[in-house]
């Protein structure tokens, strides 16, 4: 993992290392995910008898489509419950988008349902000057990175651009080639959702409806509140709920109450 990202996923890395796993912080370039990827190659590179194994949906074949194979139970669940509830597929369908997978996963049963909108949600971080967010399909440029052919955030030179999210999750500098080629086929729609509106829909969330997403669905959410408040009340939109908040806890203490996170920091220094 990301320095960056180890630290501020504490609970996460916590729970693995009490499972046995040895985590590694990788302290080069930005300390996130993408510089935790190259270093896992380059360990590949180096030590054959290592094992390279990636739970998203980029990277060289197979494992854009292995990931979307195996996530893609999420999208026929989706399917047999809203059947079996509606008696109808949804409208829409809306997944947080950082590598891909788990929007993949929702989105593959219903590829071929052309009245289902599909809706990619990407991070719109702090506004759209580089460096400040991690909307691939939307500001990125085609690239040859990692083993595959996506949309990547490159800076004038084609070298790969700093991002930013306050999701761990979504700060990836490239997305999924096959989400980026339903992009350019025009069957998934791709929007952005800034920091502020993330947080907010955690907070909305867990006040009306007692869930707490984690940083990455809260995205999700932050788009599928204004998109539902456009549309016929008879709509059904669904929204995945990837990931739980309790990974997020030193991220929205900080910003739902510092000085919480402050004092919990100085017991644990005690």
């Amino acid at each position: 993992m990301g320095k960056k990202d180890y630290e501020r996923q504490r609970p996460n890395v916590y729970w693995m290392e009490l499972l046995g796993t040895k985590v590694v912080a990788v302290e080069e370039g930005s300390q996130t995910l993408n510089d935790a990827v190259i270093a896992a190659f380059k360990d590949w590179v180096a030590n054959p008898e290592s094992y390279y194994l990636l739970g998203s949906a980029v990277g060289p074949h197979p494992y854009p489509a292995m990931n979307t194979f195996f996530q893609k139970v999420v999208g026929e669940e989706i399917r047999r419950q809203c059947v079996e509830t509606t008696g109808r597929l949804p409208d829409y369908c809306v997944a947080c988008v950082g590598g891909g997978s788990n929007a993949m996963g929702m989105f593959y049963d219903f590829l071929d349902d052309e009245e289902v909108g599909l809706i990619g949600v990407e991070a719109g971080g702090r506004g759209i000057q580089p460096g400040e967010h991690a909307a691939k399909v939307q500001h990125g440029q085609l690239g040859i990175f990692e083993g595959y052919h996506s949309y990547f955030l490159q800076d004038g030179d084609g070298n790969i651009a700093s991002t930013h999210s306050v999701s761990a999750g979504l700060d990836y500098c490239g997305v999924s080639p096959i989400l980026a080629h339903l992009a350019d086929e025009g069957r998934v729609r791709f929007e952005t959702a800034s920091d502020e509106a993330a947080l907010a829909a955690v907070q909305r969330l867990a006040r009306a409806e007692g869930l707490i997403p984690a940083l990455e669905s809260a995205h999700a959410f932050a788009h599928a509140f204004e998109l539902a408040a456009t549309l016929p009340k008879d709509n059904i939109v669904v929204i995945n709920a990837s990931g739980r908040g309790e990974k997020d806890l030193f991220i929205t203490m900080r910003h739902f109450q510092e000085e919480s996170l402050i004092a919990y920091a100085q017991h644990l220094l005690k």
